[in-house]
């Protein structure tokens, strides 16, 4: 694993616990957290594979999902999450009104769905062939 890798993964799981921990009282914050930890897993995958890695939310969403989009090893909910837990963060920060209330529920289930996020995606780099499942332009 580059060490540029390790560093996005490290990142990722700082934001972890922080999403747990603003659960019960900012679940707006808790949803920002746990999109944060799967940006920057994702980010470590995009690095691993390509040498470098997209700074803008889109760029990340978008070669994150070029990258896996026929790789069996990452499920369907997986591969959704960064749009998902994108929109938490975008109501948290820019949107107003009813519409804009994270609530708890859906905050808990984005940092349930954050710690799988980051563990596969750590456990994939960890692995020996680690390349992208169908991505015959990854590099290792």
């Amino acid at each position: 694993m580059k060490p540029e890798t390790a560093e996005f993964l490290r990142k990722a799981r700082e934001f972890l616990p922080k999403a747990r921990e603003m659960l019960a009282h900012w679940p707006d914050e808790a949803g920002r957290a746990a999109y944060f930890a799967g940006f920057h897993a994702a980010q470590a995958f995009i690095f691993e594979y390509r040498g470098s890695s997209a700074k803008t939310h889109s760029g990340v969403q978008t070669e994150f999902a070029r990258l896996v989009k026929s790789d069996s090893r990452i499920d369907a909910e997986l591969r959704a999450f960064l749009g998902r837990a994108y929109n938490l963060k975008s109501a948290a920060d820019y949107e107003t009104g009813p519409g804009a209330v994270v609530t708890p529920a859906r905050a808990g289930a984005a940092v349930e769905t954050a710690a799988r996020f980051v563990d596969r995606i750590s456990n994939l780099l960890s692995a020996s062939d680690a390349k992208p499942s169908g991505d015959t332009d990854a590099r290792s």
